[in-house]
C-alpha cells in the first residue's frame, strides 16, 4: 500500500498552516504598531478588549518602555473631566 497520494494533500495542508501563521504574525504586528502609535485606538481597545491592551502594556514594560499606561490614564481622565 503506497502513501504517495497523500503527499500532495500534506503539502497543501503544510502550506495552509504556514500562510495562517504568517497572517497571524503580521496581524499581531499591525495591531501592536497601531496601538503603539494611537492613544485613541488604545482607548478603543480598553473599552472593547481590555485583556489585549494589558498584554500591550506588559510587553512594553517587559521591553523596558515604561509610562505608557500612566500617560494614557492621565489623558483619559482629563477627557472625562
Amino acid at each position: 500500500m503506497s502513501h504517495k497520494p497523500l503527499e500532495p494533500l500534506a503539502k497543501k495542508l503544510i502550506k495552509g498552516v504556514i500562510v495562517l501563521e504568517l497572517l497571524g504574525v503580521f496581524g499581531a504586528f499591525g495591531l501592536f504598531h497601531t496601538m503603539d502609535n494611537s492613544q485613541d485606538f488604545r482607548n478603543t481597545m480598553k473599552r472593547r478588549f481590555p485583556s489585549i491592551l494589558e498584554v500591550y502594556y506588559k510587553s512594553n514594560e517587559w521591553g523596558g518602555v515604561y509610562g505608557i499606561r500612566e500617560r494614557d490614564q492621565e489623558a483619559w481622565s482629563a477627557k472625562r473631566d
